[in-house]
């Protein structure tokens, strides 16, 4: 008897797994894209809400070197409110993500170290539409298609 159950339950965890593995890519690219642009985009936001606090942030929190802060505060604010459009869309994918993955390392390494979970989080999220582009429900995809025609 203990042999039967063993065996239902391991066709059983087979058969979840096989379900698992057969999820097309498409299908899993749309929360990673939706994700990753809410983050960028709420920031965004914020800052379009109170723009003077923003610039006060990047003049005396942020202090992002080699640039100076008004015009960092509108290249981030430019960043969060445009990529997010495109991830979303699946439009020029590969290029948002990589300018996204470059902001979070920028943020990262020299504005909020000790928030790597955060920021681990959201590049590895970046890496996957990177490296895998935005599956076949996208923009890109319809483009790329009509291209190949």
């Amino acid at each position: 008897m203990s042999a039967l159950i063993s065996t239902s339950a391991g066709t059983l965890v087979e058969r979840v797994i096989r379900w698992l593995d057969s999820v097309p890519y498409a299908v899993l690219a749309i929360p990673l894209r939706v994700a990753v642009a809410a983050v960028f985009w709420n920031s965004g936001m914020t800052k379009l809400a109170n723009w003077d606090t923003a610039l006060a942030l990047f003049t005396d929190e942020y202090k992002v070197p080699l640039v100076p802060p008004e015009l960092a505060a509108y290249m981030a604010a430019t960043v969060e409110l445009t990529t997010p459009v495109l991830l979303v869309l699946g439009l020029l994918t590969r290029p948002a993500a990589l300018v996204l993955l470059g902001m979070t390392t920028v943020i990262e390494v020299f504005v909020y170290p000790e928030a790597w979970p955060t920021h681990i989080q959201w590049a590895a999220m970046l890496l996957v539409l990177l490296c895998r582009g935005p599956g076949k429900l996208s923009v890109d995809h319809l483009i790329r298609s009509k291209l190949m025609a």
